[in-house]
């Protein structure tokens, strides 16, 4: 699963600056873009524990 978001993240970033470099980019698909890029780097950010999380036996 998260091969498939880092392709897809991959895939909305070429988009946004693809759309970038065109004379008249269309801004609804770089929004998208970004939007697609964004929550995929929170479902891949979601699996990294925090280093504030405590552990078992209650220590920092």
């Amino acid at each position: 699963m998260k091969t498939i978001y880092i392709i897809i993240m991959f895939a909305a970033a070429f988009v946004a600056l693809y759309e970038q470099s065109i004379p008249k980019p269309n801004v609804y698909i770089m929004v998208g873009a970004l939007i697609v890029f964004v929550v995929g780097l929170m479902r891949l950010m979601s699996k990294v524990p925090s280093k504030n999380e405590r552990d078992s036996n209650g220590e920092v």
